[in-house]
């Protein structure tokens, strides 16, 4: 598969207009040797469209230079994330539709509509001949639904140019007549309709955050104006206030985020699968501080069973990283203990891959979406006052550290990180209502918490040395700087958790 980050804008355009001169604009030198193209494109979906609910599209594609199954994904800014295929048959392949099964879960792919374009394509270079950007010029006809609609527009795709370019090229194109494209792709504009009704059938799409729907100006909804003979009365639009709660908009960000970064985890990105494991961590973790606000004991359960999958791939991948730098610096002599540990780490991170793989791709990580849908979807639960929860959660982290302090018991001191990640997601929930002074708070339990968690690295890094090297004189080196490494992260615990109770960062309570 061929990953590639497009970069591209789009414009709608009058029928008589003409492409003006580019030469001088943004460092543009030469405009020859346009092409021209023929594209016959065929989009896939769901029935309800959840793939392009989740601005994501999906097609086989014909013509041009760079014919086949094309899945398109967000990016970061104005990039999107292109995958491509071969064309291979009428049949979405199995590695596109992997990357999308958390969106469209059980619901089959089929055509949804069919876009024919006769694009003209011109090179934009610099000085030394380096392509800038693409100018196409398309004349479009899709055809939907039994409907046919005919449109031009044009698209500008960055090459070896920047952002600048776009700037420049796209005042050039204001000028000439052309106007921002009313959607974002061309199959968005040719199921306009269906698509906002689709939009409208779905109480949230998953994938992307919840704004509240709120009225702006006009009269209040469900309100007219009323008039008669005697008086009239102008209903004032009220205040807007939003129907969901913090903590509904919290877990909705966490199953938001596990969508978002399943693709990547599929593949075994470590970024991508520490996200969703943090993503499943959060929910999970916001689940036990409103226990008594949601009846989710057992998907509490099931979101360990995917934390604990992902785990198995992010864990040895950050204890290589680890061990192998610690190794680096004890030296050359050390090469032969380097190769065991990486053997036996990079054995585990395959192993861990293999079962997220097959996880992701089971009926229980499919039901386990629904349900976080339904629960997140459901609406606004009467929860207890999240300030105060926070409050409640965070002091018995602060009473589980002095009590795992003075016993010196590691599994103690283990609950008691647990508990300060609890804390933290909780005044995270609350952070965006009430700013600078939880955002402080949640540095201070961040750095905590790395404090508590090297201490806990270090034992399961020990744990890896003494299964490895037995009484190895090299792996009995690294053992004990590992254990000097735990000594001391425990040893600044308690400067770390005097730092987070200091009165100024716990103004927020």
């Amino acid at each position: 598969m061929e990953i590639a980050t497009e970069t591209e804008r789009k414009y709608d355009v009058p029928e008589t207009f003409e492409l003006p001169d580019l030469v001088g604009v943004g460092g543009i030198a030469g405009v020859d040797g346009a092409e021209t193209h023929d594209l016959d494109a065929t989009y896939f979906d769901t029935e309800d469209l959840r793939l392009m609910r989740n601005r994501r599209t999906l097609r086989q594609r014909s013509g041009g230079n760079d014919a086949g199954w094309h899945l398109k994904t967000p990016g970061d800014g104005e990039g999107r994330t292109e995958h491509r295929l071969p064309a291979s048959g009428d049949e979405v392949p199995a590695e596109l539709t992997a990357l999308v099964r958390a969106i469209v879960r059980r619901h089959p792919l089929g055509p949804v509509a069919r876009l024919r374009t006769h694009r003209v394509e011109t090179p934009l270079r610099d000085a030394d001949g380096r392509t800038l950007a693409l100018v196409a010029q398309d004349r479009v006809t899709a055809d939907s639904d039994g409907t046919q609609t005919v449109w031009q527009e044009v698209e500008v795709e960055l090459v070896d140019g920047d952002a600048a370019v776009l700037d420049e090229v796209e005042r050039r194109l204001f000028d000439a007549g052309a106007s921002p494209a009313q959607g974002p792709s061309k199959v968005a504009r040719a199921l306009a309709d269906r698509l906002a009704a689709a939009k409208a059938g779905a109480t949230t799409k998953p994938g992307a955050t919840t704004k509240s729907a709120t009225a702006k100006g006009g009269t209040a909804k469900g309100a007219t104006a009323k008039s008669g003979t005697a008086k009239s009365a102008t209903v004032k639009p009220k205040k807007p206030k939003s129907q969901v709660n913090p903590v509904i908009l919290y877990a909705r960000e966490q199953r938001d985020a596990i969508l978002s970064h399943d693709p990547g985890a599929r593949r075994g990105e470590p970024r991508a699968v520490h996200q969703m494991r943090v993503a499943t961590r959060r929910l999970r973790s916001t689940l036990k501080t409103y226990k008594k606000a949601f009846d989710a004991n057992d998907l509490r359960g099931e979101l360990r069973w995917l934390a604990a999958v992902l785990g198995a791939v992010r864990d040895p991948q950050v204890l290589e990283e680890k061990l192998l730098g610690l190794v680096d610096e004890a030296g050359p002599e050390f090469a032969h203990t380097a190769q065991r540990v990486r053997a036996h780490l990079e054995h585990r991170i395959g192993t861990g891959r293999a079962e997220l793989a097959e996880a992701l791709e089971s009926d229980r990580y499919l039901d386990l979406l629904d349900r976080i849908d339904e629960l997140v979807d459901r609406g606004s639960p009467r929860t207890p006052d999240p300030v105060k929860r926070a409050r409640k959660v965070l002091a018995k982290a602060d009473a589980t550290l002095d009590a795992a302090l003075a016993s010196g018991v590691e599994e103690e001191i283990h609950e008691s990180r647990k508990g300060f990640k609890q804390a933290r997601y909780a005044v995270e929930l609350i952070a965006p209502s009430a700013g600078e002074p939880a955002k402080r708070l949640v540095k201070a339990l961040t750095n905590l918490q790395d404090g508590l968690g090297d201490y806990q690295d270090s034992n399961i890094a020990r744990g890896v040395l003494r299964e490895l090297g037995g009484d190895s004189f090299h792996f009995g080196v690294l053992y004990g700087r590992q254990e000097q490494v735990g000594r001391e992260a425990l040893a600044g615990v308690p400067a770390l958790a005097k730092a987070a109770r200091r009165r100024k960062v716990r103004r927020v309570f």
